[in-house]
């Protein structure tokens, strides 16, 4: 059967976003190492345009990678260091008064803020009280923001990536959770193995210059965007992606007994929006064109982990968000259909 001209279209876009993520992936290879779900989910979260968060102990590139993957694609890159007296106005800009050369008088002229930038390196997000935290939540939920009454709109693409670390709990404010669902992914990076820890101490304590070649700009980027929201679905894993999300609701119909008595509130709709956005994004980076049970299970982990509210039950039995994930992949029935190609 032939394809028509717009088919043709789209087979030539899904060509050249395969092209695209693997050069993208070897560019970022020149200074990361290791970590691939991590660069996996890192590159989900922009092909879909969401926010995410990377939790990790220092000392294991969070800051480093987001920095590449800023440099690979060529996109402005704003870092705002979060520290406890940072105020709204660092981050969104801010009025001042300035004399108009032309006519002598005074004027108000807005001074932009590093928020207007493609991707925002929210560095050490919890640092910050939370009246700082919230300068953010307009920015990431409609791509602009508001400062003395005027609106400003950001330039597409946008991201928020933030970095937290999970071990420092003095001096620390832990994010809202209405915050904390508008990021699409918490992504947990861990220690590398003995051989790619190697590879990074004879890369890093020797003399490296590393160039990186020209991948796709930001229009490429929001036409990839399309693409992942054009991937079909079937409505069996559609279901599933749901039911995942449902079962999680101490407050649900029938909800499974663990959670009943480890959660105190479970993931919201967002939550099923992103299994579905990511599972897309997933399903075409790994070259299939029908999205499985088996994506819907790996992004379950960063889309659920910042969701789940754990009570002081499961916090005394040393059960964290991660345990009741696993647990609710095994209760909850997988659909036939959706099963991987």
């Amino acid at each position: 059967m032939e394809l028509s001209v717009e088919q043709k279209k789209d087979l030539e876009v899904v060509e050249r976003f395969h092209a695209e993520l693997n050069k993208i992936d070897k560019e970022v290879r020149k200074i990361i190492v290791g970590q691939k779900e991590v660069v996996e989910q890192v590159m989900i979260s922009l092909l879909t345009g969401g926010n995410s968060i990377i939790t990790g102990v220092p000392g294991l590139a969070k800051t480093l990678l987001i920095a590449t993957v800023a440099k690979v694609l060529h996109l402005d890159f704003k870092r705002i260091q979060f520290t406890p007296d940072l105020m709204p106005a660092d981050i969104t800009g801010t009025e001042i008064i300035e004399e108009d050369k032309s006519s002598g008088k005074r004027v108000r002229v807005f001074v932009k803020g590093p928020i207007f930038a493609n991707i925002i390196l929210a560095d050490e997000i919890n640092r910050t009280p939370p009246k700082t935290q919230s300068a953010l939540l307009e920015a990431m939920q409609e791509g602009s923001v508001t400062v003395e009454g005027n609106t400003y709109i950001l330039e597409k693409p946008f991201y928020v990536l933030a970095t937290q670390n999970p071990i420092e709990l003095e001096g620390t404010y832990p994010l809202p959770e209405a915050q904390l669902d508008r990021f699409m992914f918490n992504i947990v990076i861990e220690y590398l193995s003995e051989e790619e820890e190697i590879q990074v101490v004879s890369q890093t304590t020797t003399i490296r210059k590393v160039e990186f070649e020209k991948t796709i700009s930001g229009p490429e980027i929001l036409e990839f965007q399309r693409l992942v929201r054009q991937m079909p679905v079937a409505d069996s894993v559609m279901r599933y992606a749901v039911q995942l999300a449902r079962a999680s609701r101490p407050s649900g119909n029938n909800p499974p007994d663990f959670v009943k008595q480890y959660i105190n509130y479970g993931a919201s709709l967002r939550a099923s929006q992103f299994l579905i956005l990511g599972a897309k994004a997933r399903a075409l980076i790994n070259g299939r064109y029908n999205v499985a049970v088996e994506d819907i299970q790996a992004l379950a982990y960063p889309v659920f982990r910042h969701r789940i509210i754990t009570n002081f039950t499961a916090e005394s039995e040393g059960i964290n968000s991660e345990h009741i994930v696993k647990r609710l992949i095994e209760a909850v029935p997988v659909p036939a259909s959706g099963l991987k190609d």
